[in-house]
């Protein structure tokens, strides 16, 4: 009876656990829209249950503050978005279609998630102040950079090619692309786009030889 009834509250356990990290990616995925709107430092936990159904009190129980709400809408969305190339990756079948679908998804990516990326960048700025962030910043970034070099050891693969770069390297050069690219992007310049993905069709190319 004794074991029985162990392996009930462990059951349960599990449950109140599941439905607590259920709740908090409700939580997040409401806050992510606000956040990517106002960014961090203008966002606090009441501005956000003021654009959401939940009330500040629900947030208040479910993250301990600001900090930890942000980081759990960021890994909501990266943990999407870490494999956002890995399709175009898998069916290309030359080195030449894999660049123009890889530029390609890059320009849509910026021209419709720009609010998104620029709460990553947000958060990615805010580790460099806030010890509280800096694990997990560091945890994306390093899924974000196998992402990248997923596509061009594919790239290379299909072109009888070398590499010339490291993996870090590879993704500091997209990386800064598009960073400049959001920039302007969200500046209102209509060939920001356009720009980006003439640029990293161009500089896949001098990652192998």
């Amino acid at each position: 009876m004794t074991e029985v009834a162990e392996s009930r509250r462990e059951r349960i356990s599990r449950r109140q656990v599941d439905k607590f990290a259920e709740r908090r990616a409700q939580l997040a995925t409401a806050a992510l829209q606000t956040l990517a709107q106002l960014g961090y430092a203008r966002t606090s936990l009441r501005e956000i249950a003021q654009n959401s159904e939940f009330s500040h009190g629900v947030l208040h129980y479910y993250f301990s503050d600001k900090e930890e709400l942000l980081t759990e809408c960021v890994r909501q969305y990266e943990a999407a978005c870490v494999t956002r190339y890995d399709e175009i990756v898998a069916a290309a079948e030359s080195a030449t279609e894999l660049r123009r679908q890889f530029s390609t998804a890059m320009a849509d990516t910026l021209r419709a998630d720009a609010p998104m990326h620029r709460l990553w960048y947000d958060l990615r700025n805010q580790s460099l102040f806030s010890e509280s962030f800096r694990a997990d910043v560091l945890e994306i970034d390093q899924r974000r950079q196998e992402m990248i070099w997923r596509v061009v050891n594919r790239y290379a693969e299909l072109g009888g090619m070398t590499l010339t770069a490291s993996a870090g390297v590879a993704y500091a050069v997209f990386d800064g692309l598009f960073q400049r690219a959001l920039l302007h992007q969200l500046a209102g310049r209509e060939n920001a786009g356009s720009e980006l993905a003439a640029n990293v069709a161009s500089v896949l190319g001098t990652l192998v030889a």
